[in-house]
């Protein structure tokens, strides 16, 4: 497979696939197998997924890249084969999240900012060698009209963050997929959504442009533009994707 970012990066959209998040840390991966009543190990996540990775015609047919965790990445499968090979020879990508959560932001109630910039570099070069061809970074922008979240700052610190990880990515030689998700929760109407998304999106490509970011070597993993979960009125789902593609056309770089 080609080993250019571009390459890389239209291989994962490619028609009729999607891409597999089995990116759950360890704490979430066990509140899942609570339910289910199966104890959370090395070898019992390990075992979940490789029983996803072997399923030999789903992988082929559908899925163009896995995002894992970083004990995933490092994980061989019960016959000591690596987890990243049985995903490669399914022929899709092997990529890796590498932010570490979103915490508070000092001075502003309600917003908060993606860490894990620290030493990322270097993460991303032991990742390139481990397998990894993508990797996800997602900020996080709530909305709540009530207290002006999100903040101008917020919005700037998290679009600047996403542009710092989209290059040291490309560094590396991986495909940063860029994601400023506005969150659904609240109870704010279609069009604050709107405008926040465009707020948000306007940032990032300023951003990423600053940063001399690659757009081609990008994928963008956006919101939709929709209702808060909680608002009185919910759009219609044409509504909702008319109001979507308006904003991509508006906002995202052809």
């Amino acid at each position: 497979m080609s080993e250019r970012l571009e390459d890389i990066a239209v291989a994962m959209v490619a028609n009729g696939k999607g891409i597999l998040a089995a990116d759950e840390s360890s704490g979430t991966i066990k509140k899942r197998f609570d339910v289910i009543g199966v104890e959370s190990t090395a070898d019992s996540r390990r075992d979940y997924r490789e029983m996803m990775f072997r399923t030999k015609e789903a992988m082929t047919k559908y899925i163009s890249g896995v995002i894992l965790y970083d004990e995933t990445i490092r994980q061989n499968a019960a016959d000591g084969t690596p987890l990243v090979e049985l995903i490669k020879a399914s022929g899709a990508i092997p990529g890796i999240k590498v932010d570490a959560g979103a915490k508070g932001i000092v001075n502003f109630p309600g917003d908060t900012i993606t860490e894990g910039l620290d030493g990322l570099r270097e993460r991303l070069a032991e990742y390139y060698k481990l397998g990894a061809r993508f990797a996800k970074w997602r900020g996080v922008i709530d909305i709540d009209t009530t207290r002006s979240v999100p903040s101008a700052y917020s919005i700037a610190a998290n679009t600047h963050a996403l542009a710092r990880y989209a290059a040291l990515c490309q560094e590396a030689g991986i495909v940063p997929i860029v994601e400023p998700e506005v969150l659904m929760d609240g109870a704010h109407d279609i069009d604050t959504c709107y405008d926040v998304t465009k707020a948000t999106l306007v940032k990032l490509y300023d951003e990423l442009y600053a940063a001399r970011v690659k757009l081609e070597g990008t994928i963008l993993k956006p919101n939709m533009v929709i209702s808060g979960k909680k608002a009185a009125r919910q759009a219609s789902a044409e509504e909702i994707a008319e109001k979507t593609i308006k904003l991509f056309r508006e906002t995202v770089p052809a």
